[in-house]
């Protein structure tokens, strides 16, 4: 049995306050969360409360908190500005980790690289691990493209969400097995969910239909496991996502699948197939 720790996503649950929310994680046997927070002061100083209460009963549990924001016209200089605002706001929980969606597709190479080097500072003057998330949209989006910032930045740490390179390229990366190799040692944080060559969330990963890239993420996800092991426990976000990510029927707009059920089915998978 693998010794990963497993953590809940916020996202798909923004119906609950922070109380619930944190019952809800820690009853399905969860070991921490992982949260865009909500911009809303209430909800702010309710999480401060609720999440230092459960550290008091487990100082184990994991918050890793993330830093995305929406699409927005902006130059890079006023994005880096609202991005290290929103930084400096996270500290105050003092989170395990902060999965931030970094930089933008089509910002200049030397401004994204600005961008990143403010991050890093950051996460030293702070002694908070950074993990920049593998997306479409951000520096990240496509994989030979951010080996260029390894290249600059040779310990850049990753979310590693491998379903977003599938879309961009359209392809499961079968021709891209080297630059997958590449990028392995520097995810530190797993997104666990399937995507597929047109989009990054299949409906249900557990029907034979989808086999093949189940067992496709598996063998990633396990490989990460294996460069890792002898370092440090991987954490691992179970992260279907509600619409538009999950798809639904036209008109009803009925969910084709029940987010929570997968995340919860997935971790449990996960705990009893990778090693």
């Amino acid at each position: 049995m693998n010794t990963a720790k497993y953590l809940y996503p916020y996202w798909g649950s923004e119906q609950y306050n922070p109380k619930v929310f944190l019952d809800l994680v820690i009853s399905n046997s969860f070991d921490g969360i992982e949260i865009n927070m909500p911009n809303d002061t209430v909800f702010k100083t309710a999480f401060y409360y609720s999440i230092n209460s459960v550290r008091q009963v487990n100082p184990n549990f994991i918050c890793g908190l993330q830093q995305v924001f929406g699409v927005k016209k902006e130059t890079s200089q006023d994005y880096l500005a609202k991005v290290l605002k929103h930084l400096e706001g996270m500290v105050h929980y003092q989170p395990n980790f902060i999965n931030s969606h970094t930089g933008k597709d089509h910002y200049s190479f030397s401004d994204n690289c600005k961008i990143i080097d403010e991050i890093e500072e950051f996460s030293i003057k702070h002694h908070i691990p950074v993990y920049h998330e593998i997306h479409r949209g951000r520096f990240t989006f496509h994989s030979t493209n951010t080996l260029k910032y390894l290249e600059v930045f040779p310990n850049l740490k990753f979310v590693g969400d491998l379903s977003h390179w599938c879309v961009v390229s359209e392809s499961m990366l079968q021709d891209q097995e080297n630059v997958v190799n590449k990028v392995i040692p520097k995810i530190h944080h797993i997104h666990a969910r399937v995507g597929f060559e047109q989009s990054p969330q299949v409906n249900n990963p557990f029907v034979p239909e989808w086999d093949a890239y189940l067992n496709q993420f598996m063998q990633w996800w396990q490989n990460i496991i294996d460069y890792h092991t002898p370092y440090r426990v991987m954490t691992i976000t179970p992260e279907f996502g509600p619409f538009p990510y999950m798809p639904q029927t036209p008109l009803t707009k009925t969910p084709l699948a029940n987010q929570h059920e997968l995340n919860l089915e997935m971790k449990n998978y996960l705990k009893s197939h990778l090693i």
